[in-house]
Parts: C-alpha cells; sequence; structure tokens
C-alpha cells in the first residue's frame, strides 16, 4: 500500500516595498495634464459586533482644475467584503446606488456623465480592489461620497483581527502602468471603532498607531477608540486587535435573521471547538523553494538573510533542500542535507550567489518541490514569492490537480493587499491547509506564533456538521478536512422556520471517531441582523467562484449564479455594479429601488443595536458541545519553534527594510 505523504507549504506572497506601488487614494490617468483630485478629508467608522464588521467612509475630495473633471478612487479590496451602500453628497441632496448587471450600470453612468448629470459608479476590480467613479466634481469645489461594507471577522486562537486596507499589494501591473495615485490627505485622517464582543475582552491593540489613537474601555466586553491624524497618507494599513480573555470554553453561536415566518430565514453559525489537541514533536525535512525572478531584485538581500537564518535554527535531525525558480524551477543542494555545521555554511554560500533575473513560475517551483520526497519523513516546504504567477502553468484546475497528487498540507501566508488570494484559498482547500493574509502593519510575530500553534498540534480529521430537526439549505460549507488547534468554523445557511434545532460535529481525532452535540431553537423572526443576508449571499458566491476555479462549475453556470445573487442580495460581483443616480433617474429608468429597501431596514437595525447591550449568541450553555476550554496564544505552545523563528526572522527583516525606506522617502 502506498504511503501517503504529509507536506506543509508556507506561501509567502510577499508585497512590494511601499512606495513602489499604487495605494488607495485618486487615481488619475498618467499623462492627463490635469492636477490630481484631492482628498481634503477622509472618515472612518468602523463597528464590530458578533462576528462581523461594518465600516463606513466618508470621504471629501477637491477639484483643483478649472474645469469640471471626474473623479476615481480606488481601495483595496477587504477579502469576503460585501459592498452594500454608496451615497454621493450634491450639495443639500443624497443620491443613492442600486446595483444592476455590470453592463448595465456602466451604460446608465456613461449616459448620465454625457448629459453632466450627477452619477456614481462602483465597482469590483477581481480580487484587486473597489473602484469608485464620480462626476461631476465642480472646478475648484469640493464633492463627497459615503461608502459602506460588511464583512466576517474570525477569531483565531483567541484573537480577533479587523483589517481597514490601504496599502495595495502591486499586483495589478495593467492599472499601475495606467494611473498615477494622489493618497495624500490634505486635512484629517479620522478612524472611530466600537467594539461589543459576546465575551470579556482582555485587551487591543493597534500596531503603528499606539502614540495617536485613543482606546477607551467602557465595559470588560466593549471598547471605543478614537483616531485623527493630519498629514497622512493613504498608504498604511489600519489594523485592530483584540484578545479575548483566557480560558473560554469552545463555543456554538448562531446568529439568525428571519424577518417575516413566511420566508426562510437566514444563519451564520460560527463553530469554536474546545479540543485537547496534543503537540507535535517529530523532526521533519524543509525545502526552501525561493522566487528569484525578475520583480525580487530589490528584496533578495532580505529573503537571502531570512532563509539563511531559518537554516541556522534548525535541529541536528532535520533536513533541508533548496530549490529556487523565476521562468523555470531548479534545484541547488540537488539531495536532503542533513542540517549540520558545514551544511549550514554550504547553504549560505549557495543562497548569497542567487540573482534575480526573469518571470515568476509558481507552479515549476511547486512542481520540483514535490518530487523526492521521503514516505518516511514528513515534509516542509517554505515558498518565498513576490507576485502572482504570470509565465507556465496558470490555470487554478492545474493547481488542484498537482496537488492532488499527495497527501498535502498547505498554509498559505499572503503579504500585503492585493494578493492573489482566490488562487491561494484553491491551493489551501485542495489540500485541507489554510491560509492567512498578512498586512505591512501586522504584528508579523504575533501572526507566526499563530499559525505556529497550528502547524505543530494535532488536527482533527474528515470534520463534518450536520443540523437537524429545522429544514436547513444552501449551507455555504459544512465539511472540513482538517479542523486546527484554535480554528473557527464559519458557516452560512437558509432555514425554513422556526423551531427545535439540533447541530453535530463530527471528527476523527487521532484514529477514533468524536461526535460534539448540542441542541437550539430557531426563533420564528428575528430581526437584528439583516446584513446577514448579503453575507450569506457574498458567501455563496465565493463557493461558486471556488467550484469553478476547480474546474467543477461551469463558467456560464457560475456567471448565471453570481449575477442573480448579486442583483438578488444588491452585492457588487464581477458581473454587477452599483450604480448612483438621483432619484428621478432611477424613476425615469424605471429601475426597481431593491437596495433602498435593504438599506433602511438595515439601518434601523444598526440603530436599535447601537442603543442596545451586545447580545450572545451562544447556544450551547446547557448543554455544552466540547468539554475543553479553547487555546489562547498566551496559553502552551507559546514558545516560537525553529521554522516559526526562521520565518519570524525573514519577515522581521522584510519589515525593517521598508520601514527604512519609508523614512528614507518621508526626508
Amino acid at each position: 500500500m502506498k504511503k501517503l505523504i504529509r507536506f506543509i507549504i508556507f506561501i509567502l506572497f510577499l508585497g512590494t516595498v511601499p512606495g513602489t506601488s499604487l495605494a488607495a487614494g485618486m487615481l488619475t490617468p498618467t499623462g492627463s495634464g490635469h492636477q490630481p483630485i484631492r482628498i481634503r478629508d477622509h472618515h472612518v467608522n468602523v463597528v464590530i459586533n458578533n462576528g462581523f464588521a461594518m465600516t463606513e467612509v466618508l470621504q471629501t475630495f477637491y477639484n483643483p482644475n478649472q474645469q469640471d473633471l471626474e473623479a476615481v478612487y480606488s481601495l483595496p479590496l477587504p477579502k469576503s467584503a460585501s459592498l452594500s451602500e454608496v451615497t454621493i453628497y450634491v450639495g443639500e441632496r443624497e443620491i443613492n446606488g442600486e446595483v444592476l448587471e455590470k453592463q448595465k450600470a456602466q451604460q446608465l453612468y456613461e449616459d448620465e456623465k454625457s448629459r453632466g448629470n450627477e452619477a456614481g459608479l462602483a465597482e469590483k476590480n477581481e480580487f484587486y480592489t473597489f473602484d469608485f467613479r464620480i462626476q461631476p466634481v465642480p472646478a475648484n469645489d469640493e464633492t463627497k461620497i459615503r461608502f459602506l461594507y460588511y464583512q466576517p471577522l474570525n477569531i483565531d486562537t483567541g484573537v480577533g483581527r479587523y483589517l481597514y486596507p490601504l496599502e495595495d499589494g502591486g499586483t495589478d501591473d495593467a492599472g499601475m502602468s495606467f494611473w498615477t495615485t494622489n493618497a495624500k490627505v490634505d486635512n484629517t485622517f479620522s478612524v472611530n471603532l466600537e467594539l461589543k464582543s459576546a465575551y470579556p475582552v482582555q485587551d487591543v491593540r493597534i500596531p503603528g498607531f499606539e502614540a495617536a489613537a485613543q482606546i477607551n474601555q467602557l465595559a470588560e466586553d466593549h471598547y471605543r477608540v478614537e483616531m485623527q491624524l493630519t498629514d497622512m497618507s493613504l498608504s498604511r494599513d489600519f489594523i485592530f486587535y483584540y484578545r479575548l480573555q483566557d480560558g473560554l470554553p469552545g463555543s456554538v453561536e448562531v446568529i439568525p435573521f428571519r424577518d417575516s415566518p413566511s420566508e426562510p430565514g437566514t444563519f451564520m453559525m460560527v463553530i469554536t471547538p474546545g479540543i485537547d489537541l496534543k503537540p507535535l514533536t517529530n523532526g521533519v525535512d524543509y525545502c526552501f523553494v525561493m522566487d528569484v525572478s525578475g520583480s525580487m531584485q530589490s528584496k533578495m538581500g532580505t529573503f537571502k538573510q531570512g532563509v539563511i537564518k531559518a537554516i541556522e535554527k534548525l535541529k541536528p535531525e532535520d533536513r533541508f533542500r533548496l530549490v529556487t525558480f523565476s521562468s523555470s524551477a531548479s534545484e541547488l543542494t540537488r539531495k536532503w542535507l542533513p542540517a549540520s555545521d558545514a551544511n549550514r555554511i554550504r547553504a549560505q554560500t549557495m543562497i548569497d550567489s542567487l540573482q534575480a533575473g526573469g518571470s515568476t513560475n509558481l507552479y515549476a517551483g511547486l512542481s520540483l518541490a514535490l518530487k523526492d520526497l521521503d514516505d518516511d519523513r514528513a515534509a516542509n516546504i517554505i515558498l518565498v514569492t513576490d507576485a502572482v504567477t504570470n509565465t507556465g502553468v496558470v490555470d487554478p484546475v492545474e493547481f488542484h490537480k498537482l496537488l492532488q497528487q499527495v497527501d498535502v498540507r498547505v498554509f498559505g501566508f499572503l503579504l500585503g493587499n492585493s494578493a492573489n488570494w482566490p488562487l491561494m484559498q484553491t491551493i489551501a482547500a485542495t489540500t485541507g491547509g489554510f491560509y492567512d493574509s498578512i498586512s505591512n502593519a501586522d504584528d508579523i510575530m504575533g501572526k507566526l506564533m499563530q499559525a505556529g500553534g497550528k502547524i505543530n498540534y494535532e488536527a482533527l480529521l474528515d470534520a463534518e456538521v450536520k443540523i437537524s430537526g429545522v429544514s436547513v439549505s444552501d449551507i455555504t460549507d459544512d465539511t472540513f478536512k482538517k479542523i486546527y488547534r484554535g480554528q473557527q468554523l464559519v458557516l452560512f445557511g437558509k432555514y425554513e422556520k422556526g423551531g427545535k434545532t439540533r447541530v453535530t460535529l463530527k471528527a476523527n481525532l487521532t484514529g477514533e471517531d468524536k461526535t460534539y452535540t448540542t441542541d437550539f431553537v430557531f426563533p420564528d423572526t428575528d430581526t437584528d441582523n439583516p446584513e446577514l443576508e448579503r453575507l450569506w449571499a457574498l458567501a455563496m458566491i465565493e463557493k461558486i467562484e471556488a467550484l469553478e476555479r476547480i474546474g467543477t462549475m461551469p463558467v456560464t453556470e457560475s456567471e448565471n449564479a453570481i449575477r442573480d445573487l448579486g442583483l438578488e442580495y444588491q452585492i457588487v460581483t464581477d458581473f454587477t455594479s452599483m450604480v448612483v443616480l438621483s432619484d428621478t433617474t432611477f424613476a425615469d429608468h424605471g429601475i426597481e429601488r431593491r437596495n433602498q429597501s435593504r438599506i433602511a431596514r438595515e439601518q434601523q437595525a444598526r440603530s436599535r443595536k447601537a442603543q442596545q447591550p451586545v447580545k450572545n449568541y451562544t447556544v450551547d450553555h446547557q448543554k455544552p458541545a466540547f468539554k475543553f476550554k479553547t487555546p489562547s496564544l498566551g496559553g502552551g505552545g507559546g514558545a516560537i519553534d525553529p521554522l516559526t523563528g526562521g520565518l519570524a526572522a525573514v519577515l522581521t527583516i522584510l519589515g525593517a527594510v521598508r520601514l527604512a525606506i519609508r523614512n528614507k522617502k518621508k526626508r
């Protein structure tokens, strides 16, 4: 019987050096001859409550030119963000957006633009950005725009993370060649954030903005953050961490929405396993796969030092290989080398001699890394690259096929915004692994410790969630190849009616089948969280896109399904856009105001919740599903292992280089 080989693959999509890529801001066509439209003020309001965040952005633009112009504003696209509202302020009037088919929205916008009427258009630029077009911005005058989006947030190892992305990842080459960006805020940049947690919060952090942010703790589960800056550039991400109290029990939470007993309800279920997963202690092999393409030229010194330091941290019983790739792939070591002092010196000489050049063939690098592996030893593959694959095999279906050939675990770290997370999601999903996005503003060491707590511990295998008692449908995800230490399971779905319900999680732990069960009641009506409908629809869209990427759903079928969900639930997708027009113009074109009614319902619910204490949606108080407490970052297993320490060295040096470049540019 053929033995299965277990791999751990670290994918590091390194963002380009700050200052060399487009950040959030106003876009001006290269060579247009116009002065760029300026950003006068940029205000962000955030509410984090029970597993998801609402982000509201208000911007004031100023046109310094002597003629009316069209403004184009670009914001890096947060993953799983449901853009729900766009408002343009025209004097004393407000004009609002409706989601239509993409071509129809574009045509309406261009028609109103040609007539000189006020109009706006919000579009999704693949996985890169939300792009907002507004016209006209009057000469020597201001225009204001407001937009709002929702996104789900996970708790990982007891730590929650909210990201407001501003720094672009530099992956949209076509956009970078066409646009120049003005990311500077002339007057005020502010963030007002409110955290309401169903569980006690131990502490909060805002890396990089500690001196500017005022943090007020209103209760053990309620925080408010206020920050205001002047002379700010929209090129640094804002990240907010919150850590829950240590030793909380595992839990099952169910957040419902059902507007009427005559219609199906929507729910978000969050399962936080409290399971006694034991640490893994066996030594393993390490294959370092290094991107030496031309775009890595400015980063060669950084990753060389990082990889060398990682090799220095290996244990004597470990082995390593060195693989490089650009337009093609090659192996420097030719075989597995014991991690002896002599071989460490040999590896340093090889790495020091590397030169950058050529394109990026990610598939070739992975293919070579998967060869000559020892069935009797676990192998860790650390892949260091700086961009989306652009030569050789680029089809996600082929990556899916490649990684199905062996028992592979993929742990992905995507550094910088606008990285190719759809491809990384395909790789991770194929292998039962996971991936994580890392910003330059992140607490890199903390993120790596979180990852180390997963990699170095047992996992639950072949997990399945079943809901019985009440008919449910359209579940976004109910099977999981692996559940890692500290990981939450988040699934959305529809339920037919209120009533008694049972949720069961079945999984395998070290060869033994485990079953975790609890009972709860779906309500007949609950109107507190209408935004769940949009979040469910977006999660379904991501599920459909994932199936299309691996070739199990035809493109035409997926496009139609995504378009229908976008129109029904008023979500900006690859096939729908939000056009902003006056009420009269919408009426003249006979456009149904679906979004207007959704917004009214959501705004009413937000107003009610703002006046109420946070609601705890845990449903297994009486019959706990899990015996053990959930792991925390500060609990057992907090020590950094050799691999984590080596990766930390890579990223710490990278951060120092970027900071030095940023400071040099400021001078």
